[in-house]
Order: structure tokens, then C-alpha cells, then sequence
């Protein structure tokens, strides 16, 4: 079947399976930050935007999205490497296997809050982050890194 996307503001044609899935379309199309991890929905690692939410690409099928507007960690780059520095400052990056998932997660959490003006809570952020598993750390560093991050950002943009 014929599936008409954008990402990262590119059109693109491509034919795919019924029961294909986001994940595996994306990594056909080379967006290769798009990883796999469990398959089930329930590590992050396979997180884009559509339609500028975060949705988990593993459990999307790739019909779903025609029409729409995705988004991968390729058209976040500027954004992700300014939050890198701040994983970096606080020691909160490890093997990096969930970093592409982990940051796409976190640039959510950024837009939809600091769209409102305020940075999250410790709660609202660990809420956030519920669905994205890290094996290396204990998420204390990466709390301090998302929180100093966006503090930076709201600084910034006010």
C-alpha cells in the first residue's frame, strides 16, 4: 500500500505492508535514530512525534500515520544537543542505546510545558518519562539534567 509522509518536513512515498510498522518504515527511509528495543511499547526507545506528540513507532503501524507529519531525532538536532550538554554536566549519559528515544521524550515534555509557560514539577516530569526505560542509572542525574535543561530553555525563550 501507498504511504504519503513528511518527516522532518520531507515528503515521502513509499510502499508498505499492511501490518508494517512506523519503526520499521522509518529505518527503511534511513532514520536510523529510530531504535529498537522491546517491541511491546514499553521502553521509549522508539519514540517520534506525529503530529507533534510523542508516540512509541513499535506499536504504531505505518498506516495509521499517512498523511501526517512525523518527526525524528534527525530534525532535532540543534535542540538535542543542547540538552546533551546538560546530560553530560551532570553525568547522566551512559551507554547512550536509549539516548535517541530518551531526548525525543524530553523535547515532548518541554514543548507541551514550556508551551504553558512553566517548568515541570519532579513528579510531572518522572510521569513523563514513565514509558522510557534506561538499564544504566537510577534517573537521579537525568532528573537534574531535564530540570536544569529546561530552566535554560525557559531562561532563554522568556
Amino acid at each position: 500500500m501507498l504511504l504519503n509522509i513528511t518527516v522532518n518536513n520531507k515528503k515521502i512515498k513509499m510502499l508498505v505492508e499492511p501490518d508494517e510498522y512506523l519503526i520499521d518504515t522509518l529505518r527503511k527511509a534511513g532514520y536510523l535514530s529510530v531504535k529498537r528495543g522491546c517491541d511491546t511499547g514499553t521502553c521509549g526507545l522508539c519514540t517520534v512525534f506525529v503530529e507533534g506528540k510523542p508516540v512509541l513507532s513499535c506499536s504504531t503501524l505505518s498506516l495509521r500515520v499517512n498523511n501526517k507529519k512525523i518527526e525524528t531525532l534527525e530534525g532535532h538536532q540543534e535542540i538535542a544537543k543542547r540538552f546533551a550538554v546538560f546530560m553530560g554536566l551532570e553525568g547522566a549519559d551512559q551507554c547512550g542505546f536509549c539516548a535517541p528515544g530518551f531526548t525525543m521524550t524530553v523535547i515532548g515534555l518541554k514543548n507541551e510545558f514550556l508551551s504553558n509557560g512553566r517548568v515541570p514539577t519532579d513528579e510531572e516530569i518522572l510521569h513523563y518519562l514513565n514509558g522510557t526505560l534506561c538499564r544504566c542509572t537510577g534517573y537521579a542525574s537525568q532528573l537534574r539534567a531535564i530540570k536544569n535543561f529546561l530552566e535554560a530553555e525557559k531562561n532563554e525563550n522568556s
